[in-house]
């Protein structure tokens, strides 16, 4: 046995209704206070549930991963929650090389290059392109 009485609640899917119960559980587990900026929520104060671990993070629909959040907070985290998701899988892409490679004029990953001198010369023959000014 571990200790609780009643088992812990788990949604059966990721956007799954949370239950006034469990709801009632998290609230008195957190004492009515914020878990981001730790202040107490008033009578009247927007607020949501959240998930401390994002669920496009990793995180599980349940009991012990949701908490009491002020609502401006909460705007902000999920902002933060989605900012680090989208870097996440841009850098996954790029190191799968699903990401095709910078044609930026110029770039090492371009066909020509500027020589020193002013001439541009095709990358892989070293063969000039057009004219070039002499200084």
């Amino acid at each position: 046995m571990t200790g609780r009485s009643v088992p812990e609640w788990e949604g059966a899917t990721p956007d799954a209704a949370i239950p006034p119960r469990v709801k009632l559980r998290i609230w008195e587990h957190h004492e009515g206070r914020c878990y981001l900026t730790g202040r107490k929520i008033m009578p009247g104060d927007p607020y949501d549930f959240d998930h401390i671990t994002a669920l496009c993070n990793g995180g599980r629909h349940a009991e012990s991963n949701l908490a009491p959040v002020l609502r401006e907070a909460h705007k902000a985290k999920t902002a933060d929650d989605r900012a680090m998701k989208a870097k996440v899988d841009r850098v996954r892409k790029k190191h799968l090389g699903l990401t095709p490679p910078s044609r930026m004029p110029g770039s090492k990953n371009s066909k020509i290059k500027r020589k020193i001198n002013g001439q541009t010369v095709d990358r892989l023959t070293g063969e000039p392109i057009g004219g070039y000014r002499r200084g």
